[in-house]
């Protein structure tokens, strides 16, 4: 059981990353994307991987998948057919939502449409107080009339969120063995089970996200598993939001966990790209097809935030609050712009360029792919520029047409900008450059970090083109291009470890919290993580949990995560963690109030299954090889056109470096080194580009 292989399926290739555990060896292939079905475009390419590398599937020892299924199903808004039941008087709180908006001058800001429509949001008499004691009975009467209803609505899945459930789940727990029973076919999410936590509104929107995507991600795992195990691959692991991986029953169980799978997958695998090279702030920067994503890792680590929203306009501007869906699962902080390869240039009714936020994806994809694309992308404007192969890219499996490309920069953008075809995809280039910039100052600048602290992780496929021009932006002093960075998201799905959150909401203020009563709590989270781990196979060694409460200062709305330190809750353990508030509302807000009690909200647990450590490394040539390809024509704006040497990235040995202008081109990338800059191959197989001596940042 040697290799671990990763799938992850991009805008506009799906991506296969292998490792042989005993060589270390690691190989990639990539299939297009098959939007009509994922399925298909994940077998394509996992067979092209295990055939290129000769990978019988009884030495696959582990296979993990990213999946946008759950985040497609909700952006397209083509999800199940689902139901809710609230407690009576409650049935709307998915509309009236919270006042949160993306834009606070936009007074004809639609809200994002509701999930479950309200013909089929229906209510029930019952009520538990706000100290979980039954203040109306549930009566079987009325849970008969429910059915009835229910049945004439012929729901796919139903979602139930009733008041206080999270206290008492009584009455969610009677109601929904009802429901199992009435409706066999249809999955029933509790919002006791899903989240048992504080704040109604995202609790019955995680759970009605739940039963809106359910069926969907259940029926595509069930065919996929079918599928890989018929060819006799082990069981198939899913990527979590959180940054661990988890059984596809688990994700069939709480769907929202898989909301973006795929982003979360990079970023791991930037942080284990970060603490091999022992550059330790890292700023992630991922640029696929679609999409280009940017996360922070600071001491090894990267960060997570129970706030999320999906849909909507949520997932062009994470940052905004009101735009989506809200859910509360743990998901890894990061920022999203419709800045990719594909994302298609035009030339708005003002006459001004625009990038995005439509994108040619995989079908039909960019002009230059000869498969039906007509819009100019990004791609096709790195193409004009030099930056890119005339011929054909992917070693030559994707052949390239310039011509078609170069016709439908000059009609769609220079002619209307009255300007050569150069000329608008330079300008192209410099808008997508300047959207992905601003991304990372979204988690960087804005989160109170110097970006010149900070080295720039590049991967993707278009990553490594566009990282030195934000790097001269921000005032970045390196950037690291890992081993195959056009599957590197992939590489981060066999790099994660198994793992699960759970929580519960626990009232108590740190100076009157009974320690035994916290430590109670605790425990029974992590019952139900080992109980998941047990069902995984994890054995005892492998297993580590992971506490942190959320608190507030007693008058405060919302909540800070602090970890809690391993071993039994004692009085002492108390005191820490109302030490560790303080400190993490100073770093937070610049202040902390001592004299004013610090409440506990909820305890969580992360039940971690630990996988072995991955080692990211990729042989460099022999020393003595000749990297050099040929030499061809780029532009730049700071020197116009100039000669610039092309590379073979596998043919550069350990310690060889090259100074710009010059481009590096492997199967599955392109690094560009501009002028100033110069690009070294370290052991490890990683392109560190810096800056040339005597040059200045700016």
């Amino acid at each position: 059981m040697a290799w671990r292989i990763g799938v992850d399926i991009g805008g506009t290739f799906t991506d296969v990353a292998l490792i042989d555990d005993v060589t270390g060896r690691i190989g990639v292939a990539k299939a297009p994307t098959t939007p009509r079905d994922f399925a298909q475009g994940v077998l394509t390419a996992l067979d092209a991987a295990m055939r290129r590398y000769e990978v019988p599937a009884g030495d696959v020892g582990l296979l993990a998948h990213a999946t946008t299924i759950v985040t497609n199903a909700l952006l397209e808004e083509k999800g199940a057919r689902a139901a809710m039941v609230a407690t009576r008087g409650f049935r709307d709180v998915l509309e009236l939502r919270r006042s949160a908006r993306a834009d606070l001058y936009d007074l004809f800001q639609d809200a994002p449409s509701t999930l479950i429509p309200r013909r089929r949001r229906f209510e029930i008499a019952e009520r538990i107080g706000a100290d979980g004691k039954v203040v109306v009975q549930l009566n079987d009467s009325d849970i008969d009339e429910l059915i009835a209803s229910l049945k004439a609505a012929r729901p796919e899945a139903i979602a139930v969120s009733l008041l206080f459930s999270f206290i008492n789940p009584e009455h969610e727990k009677r109601l929904g063995e009802r429901l199992r029973a009435a409706f066999p076919k249809a999955p029933v999410y509790l919002s006791s089970e899903v989240l048992p936590e504080i704040r109604e509104f995202e609790r019955a929107s995680t759970t009605a996200v739940c039963a809106y995507v359910g069926p969907i991600l259940a029926s595509y795992l069930a065919r996929l598993e079918g599928a890989t195990s018929k060819l006799g691959l082990p069981r198939l692991y899913v990527m979590g939001s959180n940054g661990g991986v988890f059984e596809a029953a688990e994700g069939i169980a709480m769907p929202a966990m898989a909301v973006e799978s795929g982003p979360a997958a990079g970023v791991v695998a930037a942080a284990l790209a970060a603490r091999q090279t022992g550059r330790m702030n890292f700023l992630s920067f991922d640029m696929g097809g679609t999409t280009a994503k940017a996360s922070l890792i600071r001491d090894g680590q990267y960060e997570t935030t129970p706030e999320y929203e999906v849909g909507g306009g949520s997932n062009a501007n994470r940052w905004m609050n009101g735009t989506g869906h809200p859910i509360r699962v743990p998901v890894i902080d990061l920022a999203e712009v419709s800045a990719g390869g594909g994302s298609i240039a035009w030339v708005d009714r003002a006459g001004a360029l625009r990038v995005g936020p439509r994108s040619a994806g995989a079908e039909p994809g960019p002009v230059c792919y000869h498969r039906g694309g007509t819009e100019p992308t990004v791609t096709d404007c790195n193409l004009l520029l030099g930056y890119l192969d005339k011929g054909s890219l992917l070693g030559g499996d994707l052949q390239i047409d310039f011509e078609a490309a170069g016709q439908a920069v000059r009609d769609k953008l220079g002619a209307p900008l009255g300007i050569d075809a150069r000329s608008a995809a330079a300008g192209v280039i410099d808008v997508v450059n300047h959207a992905m910039a601003e991304a990372l100052k979204i988690v960087s600048v804005q989160r109170g970090h110097d970006p010149r602290d900070f080295t720039i992780a590049a991967f993707g496929g278009a990553g490594p083109l566009h990282a030195a021009a934000l790097a001269d932006e921000l005032g970045v002093a390196e950037v690291v291009c890992p081993p195959i960075p056009g599957a590197f998201s992939a590489l981060g799905l066999v790099g994660s470890d198994l793992k699960r959150d759970y929580v519960r909401t626990v009232y108590a203020t740190t100076d009157t919290a009974d320690p035994d009563m916290l430590e109670s709590a605790f425990a029974a989270l992590e019952a139900e993580g080992a109980a998941m781990l047990d069902r995984a196979g994890v054995k005892a060694e492998r297993r580590r949990f992971e506490r942190t409460v959320e608190a507030r200062y007693q008058r405060q709305s919302y909540e800070l995560s602090v970890p809690v330190v391993p071993g039994a809750i004692t009085g002492a353990t108390v005191a820490e963690i109302a030490d560790g508030f303080h400190q993490k509302h100073r770093q937070t807000y610049g202040h902390d109030n001592h004299a004013e009690p610090v409440q506990i909200v909820n305890l969580r647990v992360a039940a971690i299954g630990v996988i072995p450590p991955l080692t990211i490394r990729q042989e460099p040539a022999a020393p003595g090889s000749d990297p050099n390809k040929t030499r061809r024509t780029v532009w730049f704006r700071a020197t116009g056109a100039v000669e610039a040497a092309v590379l073979d990235r596998a043919r550069m040995p350990a310690e060889s470096s090259i100074e710009g202008p010059a481009v590096i081109e492997s199967l599955e990338s392109t690094i560009l080194v501009p002028p100033g800059w110069r690009a070294r191959m370290n052991e490890d197989g990683f392109v560190v580009l810096s800056r040339a001596e005597g040059r200045t940042i700016g």
